[in-house]
């Protein structure tokens, strides 16, 4: 239990020393926020700082920061020690400059960001690994809250022939329509603060409950293979490096969250709410990633569920029922659903939105941003019901969509690194480069290893790795004093 209490007070002092070091490196100010300067009664629309916040969490929280470190903590403690760290430095410093680059920036969407802090051939392949992701993420938060409120609330079997299956996805489907349409404050503003209550009720009950029940927790500095579970085994034997870093996203880092900052950046009524709405936000991601972490352990430990990756979902009923009984159990569970609902509703929205601002078309009317939707949601669609009746696609479907959301963590940590050569901050350019380096060797490493990806032997894959980081790193610097010099020449310096 003391590891499990050493991350937490990593990532409590840690936020608190960073987000302030953060904050004071972007310099926020009082200037007109886009929510005012460009208000539509849609998308620009000023909102109260804490419907910022508890909005822009349900956005970037999906089943990531649950079915992640469920399955993560199969490695071990260390598990407690990297996820703090990771949020910290990594996570909730790319959310924090994602979002307020955004913000003063004119409320302007990512690929926005990335056309103008880039170049057109970056650009374009960001607009493609996008849009991919975020058809992903529709796909993936339909089918985890589905097959989650089929299975372990309302008793039925999940399965692909069952029309309630389908029934409990058309209703998911019915609210992204409804949520991805309608103006921001009209459905998103007032149905979240219920949402966010529920959510809360989840994570601080499993939270208290871990302490109260006395979970047995392993320590870091103790025989991983001492009990039923060997975890130093697991983390021998399935590539610590770099595969946990692509399990365990949402806690610790996810391209995701980029794509929705953007969107409360035209929500926002001053800058100096980034702090809270952006950086600790991810911080509190960071927390229920440790929180289920913890439990996921405990109910190994005990012998409730067997310690198995492909069982993650299934552990999160037992959890939530064993530590707050029946009634509370499946209020839990319920929180762990509205994870992934409020976060998909928005990466459709955040896709309709670049796909809008990109081809300039107009979506001031309900009819106009119907069309649009309609088109988006046919793709998702499609993907969704592959990943359904193969009894292979939702593990593919799964495994894409987690090395995609690190992968696309990268052209935000290009974006963020030239965005501070060309405003003055380039002796600050270690924090997204550190975060940037690190992941472009694990995205790299992971896929060419991976059965899905070119299955190169671990060496190899190793080598090209490390050779794809060094190259990240070396044009990232190259690129940013050239443009660095180009801005000092249009400012007469």
């Amino acid at each position: 239990m003391l590891t499990f209490i050493i991350g937490l007070v990593i990532l409590v002092v840690g936020a608190a020393l960073y987000g302030k070091f953060c904050e004071r490196v972007f310099g926020p100010d009082d200037r007109k926020t886009p929510a005012y300067t460009k208000q539509d009664g849609v998308d620009y629309v000023p909102m109260r700082g804490w419907k910022n916040s508890l909005i822009n969490l349900l956005n970037i929280a999906g089943t990531g920061p649950i079915l992640g470190p469920i399955q993560g903590i199969l490695f071990g403690p260390i598990a407690f020690i990297t996820i703090p760290i990771g949020n910290i430095i990594g996570g909730a410093m790319h959310d924090y400059f994602a979002g307020m680059i955004c913000l003063r920036d004119g409320g302007s969407q990512m690929p926005d960001m990335i056309r103008r802090y880039s170049n057109k051939g970056v650009y374009a392949v960001y607009q493609i690994f996008c849009s991919l992701l975020l058809l992903l993420v529709g796909a993936v938060f339909i089918y985890t809250p589905g097959d989650i409120a089929a299975t372990q609330v309302l008793g039925f079997d999940g399965q692909a022939d069952s029309l309630s299956t389908w029934v409990i996805y058309g209703v998911i489907f019915l609210y992204y329509l409804v949520a991805t349409v309608f103006p921001i404050d009209q459905i998103i503003g007032r149905i979240y603060p219920i949402f966010g209550a529920i959510l809360l009720f989840s994570a601080l009950g499993v939270f208290a409950g871990i302490f109260l029940m006395d979970f047995p927790i392993n320590e870091l500095w103790e025989d991983w293979n001492g009990g039923s579970v060997l975890y130093g085994s697991y983390f021998t034997e399935n590539h610590f490096i770099p595969v946990f870093f692509i399990t365990v996203a949402c806690g610790i880092l996810s391209g995701f969250h980029s794509t929705q900052t953007a969107i409360i950046s035209r929500t926002m009524k001053s800058e100096k709410q980034g702090r809270m709405t952006f950086y600790n936000m991810m911080v509190v991601e960071g927390f229920i990633a440790m929180v289920w972490a913890a439990g996921a352990m405990g109910v190994y430990n005990l012998g409730l569920q067997a310690a198995d990756a492909s069982l993650a979902t299934s552990t999160i009923g037992i959890v939530c029922k064993y530590i707050l009984g029946p009634v509370g159990g499946v209020i839990a569970l319920l929180g762990v659903i509205v994870l992934p609902i409020t976060s998909g509703d928005t990466a459709l929205r955040a896709l309709r939105l670049s796909v809008a601002d990109t081809l300039h078309i107009d979506q001031t009317s309900v009819r106009k941003r119907l069309a649009l939707a309609a088109v988006i949601f046919a793709l998702v669609a499609v993907i969704l019901v592959i990943a359904k009746v193969n009894a292979e696609g939702f593990n593919i479907l799964w495994r894409y969509f987690a090395w995609s959301n690190q992968s696309l963590s990268l052209f935000a940590f290009l974006a963020i690194t030239i965005w501070m050569f060309e405003t003055g901050r380039k002796k600050f350019v270690f924090m997204p480069m550190i975060p940037g380096i690190w992941y472009t060797f694990i995205t790299v490493s992971y896929i060419a290893n991976a059965k899905i990806g070119f299955n190169i032997p671990w060496m190899g894959a190793y080598i090209i790795g490390i050779a794809a980081a060094a190259a990240y790193g070396m044009v990232l610097v190259w690129y940013g004093r050239k443009r660095e010099k180009i801005k000092n020449l249009e400012n007469g310096r």
